[in-house]
């Protein structure tokens, strides 16, 4: 059964990609959609099993590497980690392969889409089962090549090129450093299998690691190198440049990407990683800061930007820093638990979004929607729903989770954590206000598309928005039946050996004990951010612009993302550029082509022109010349050989 969970969406993928011109478009959705609503099935099954009943287990399939030492097996390890996991991918990736049936019915090369969809789905799967870190690694470049194909799906676009070959090159310097961390932790365990690492981990606690001159705490430095790949694909501060640019792919693949795929499998592995994490403070310390400075950075920049995608993409951005330093407080469930509501509700609003874009005849910029309240009411109220879970309001699904990483941050008790903490209370204060921003700007006021637009205007079909009512009711629900297994009293049982923390770090347990204030700050702050963007856009809505103008470099600083892609351009592309011009031009050209082909031909051009010069075509030059020739001769003869 387990098997079949990970294997059936690359069975669907390969029917789709390689016979997609037989059996055609209704053929590709038929095979790729009852493939995954069946894994989807199947990973409900699993969580019940495993992660309700605790019947964790690893299930070798075959060898796959085994080279003196190294041995790794193709081998799925199930515990309530990656039960949650399965849950999550398979849930979201199902509704987003039904949705995308309307979403891309006029598109010709549905069957690639979803061939794509499916792979991207396996490969995910792959990830979260792996039982050793080259099979995860495995995974992990799966992801990113799916993610390549799928943010360039309309290759036809230079834009969506440029996109996909964004995110391909900043996920590779993030994989640079996984891939060293793997390295590292085989040098010093003598075993990439995840287990037997985790058993040895304590072992090696205070052992240092020697490179050249350098020397440092062997396990920090391990950490420090995973959480790099963990950053990239996460889209951290620093790596993060590629996510919102991801949105030039359509609108199901942002959601796939944003709410169950790429993005989470950083928090995954900094979850799965917890028996070296715990071992490594300074390591969580640097995830605690990079997470809470990229949850601050994104919200920031989301309240300036007008593309409805794009507001949604630096609102995923937000979360995962916090997921990030729930993590980094060791308060791993509750990262994990804000992953799970936050792929229900991110996924209704991206999902919502494309519903928006769908009726509006792919128009994304806010500034010329509006009004669309009352002619697309029920996407409208469904990306309410998704709009409140995320946040925060009071029993819905984000509010459970947010506000226990928030909790678990205070209850730390340490300046990293007071650092998260209020970082954390003022983000949540700033989603508030871009999401209902969004709300507004779209769904309220007069409609500011041209009228030829505005006559086209209409609700989504029932094969959208199904997958968007199922993504709803998992958003309004999932974080009241999940709170007892992630932060309340049957935590310790749910989790079984999933996660490890030590007993000085249990700030989950510790969140139980802190002042009413922090219970009801979150709170206070969803009203305060709610309240602004409703007098911001209702009943002031000339004051946006006023603000923009008064203070337009504070605007333009946030409108251009701070100012990140400039200043990545000015350091890396244009001095990349400089010096690949310099070794073309200096190297190739003037050593290798110069002494080379390019020298050899230039020399025997001008000796030729030489020669030529002899060929005068008057009878005397050639008498001189054999006059000459015969005294040279004889006097060879005279004076050399006849000696």
């Amino acid at each position: 059964m387990y098997a079949a969970i990970v294997f059936l969406p690359l069975v669907g993928a390969l029917l789709a990609g390689f016979f997609g011109k037989i059996i055609g478009d209704r053929g590709a959705h038929l095979v790729t959609c009852i493939f995954m609503a069946a894994s989807m099935l199947l990973g409900a099954v699993c969580f019940y099993d495993v992660a309700l009943q605790q019947n964790a287990q690893t299930i070798t399939l075959f060898t796959w590497i085994e080279s003196g030492n190294l041995k790794a097996e193709w081998a799925l390890k199930i515990d309530t980690l990656t039960a949650i996991m399965i849950l999550v991918v398979t849930s979201v990736s199902t509704m987003v392969h039904v949705y995308s049936i309307g979403y891309m019915h006029h598109d010709p090369h549905n069957p690639r889409f979803f061939a794509y969809l499916s792979l991207f789905t396996f490969a995910m799967l792959m990830l979260v089962t792996a039982d050793n870190l080259v099979q995860m690694f495995f995974g992990w470049e799966g992801v990113g090549l799916a993610s390549y194909l799928l943010i360039g799906f309309w290759y036809q676009k230079p834009e969506a090129n440029a996109a996909a070959i964004k995110a391909f090159l900043v996920n590779r310097v993030g994989d640079f450093g996984f891939a060293l961390g793997i390295f590292g932790t085989y040098l010093l365990f003598d075993t990439i299998v995840l287990d037997e690492i985790f058993i040895l981990a304590p072992k090696y606690v205070e052992t240092e690691l020697t490179f050249l001159w350098f020397s440092a705490d062997a396990i920090t430095v391990l950490t420090m190198l995973l959480f790099i790949g963990a950053m990239g694909k996460s889209a951290q501060l620093g790596l993060h440049t590629w996510l919102p640019d991801a949105m030039e792919g359509p609108t199901p693949v942002s959601a796939l990407i944003h709410a169950a795929t790429m993005v989470t499998a950083g928090v995954f592995m900094i979850a799965r990683l917890s028996p070296m994490m715990e071992y490594a403070p300074d390591t969580l310390t640097v995830v605690t800061l990079i997470g809470a400075t990229t949850a601050i950075f994104a919200a920031s920049v989301g309240l300036c930007q007008n593309d409805i995608k794009r507001v949604i993409a630096y609102s995923t951005c937000s979360q995962l820093g916090y997921m990030f330093f729930a993590c980094g407080v060791s308060a791993y469930s509750a990262g994990i638990y804000h992953l799970l509501t936050h792929a229900f509700f991110k996924a209704l609003l991206f999902l919502g979004a494309g519903s928006v874009i769908h009726a509006m005849s792919d128009e994304q910029d806010m500034t010329k929607m509006g009004g669309l309240r009352k002619r697309i009411p029920l996407t409208y109220w469904l990306m309410i729903v998704g709009t409140l879970a995320l946040t925060g309001f009071p029993f819905l699904s984000g509010f459970y989770s947010k506000d226990l990483i928030l909790e678990a941050t205070f209850a730390r008790d340490t300046g990293v954590g007071y650092y998260a903490f209020y970082i954390g209370i003022f983000v949540a204060g700033l989603t508030a206000f871009y999401s209902w921003r969004l709300i507004f700007m779209t769904f309220h006021g007069e409609c500011r598309a041209p009228k030829s637009v505005q006559d086209k205007i209409h609700e989504s079909p029932l094969v959208m928005t199904l997958p968007l009512i199922f993504l709803a009711v998992g958003a309004l629900f999932s974080g009241k039946l999940g709170y007892e297994f992630f932060g309340g009293e049957s935590m310790k049982a749910f989790w079984g050996d999933a996660l490890l923390v030590l007993k000085e770090n249990r700030t989950i347990e510790a969140a139980a004990g802190v002042p009413m204030w922090v219970v009801l700050l979150p709170t206070i702050m969803f009203i305060v951010g709610t309240s602004l963007a409703f007098y911001c856009y209702q009943l002031k809505p000339d004051l946006p612009k006023t603000l923009s103008s008064k203070f337009s470099g504070i605007y333009q600083f946030l409108l251009n993302k701070w100012y990140f892609d400039e200043l990545y351009d000015l350091l890396f592309v244009r001095s990349a550029f400089r010096f690949g011009h310099a070794l073309w031009k200096k190297g190739d050209g003037a050593v290798i082509d110069g002494l080379g082909p390019d020298g050899i031909s230039s020399m025997v051009r001008r000796l030729s022109g030489q020669a030529v010069r002899l060929q005068s075509g008057f009878l005397y030059h050639y008498a001189f010349a054999m006059m000459i020739g015969l005294i040279a001769f004889a006097s060879w003869y005279i004076f050399g050989f006849g000696n």
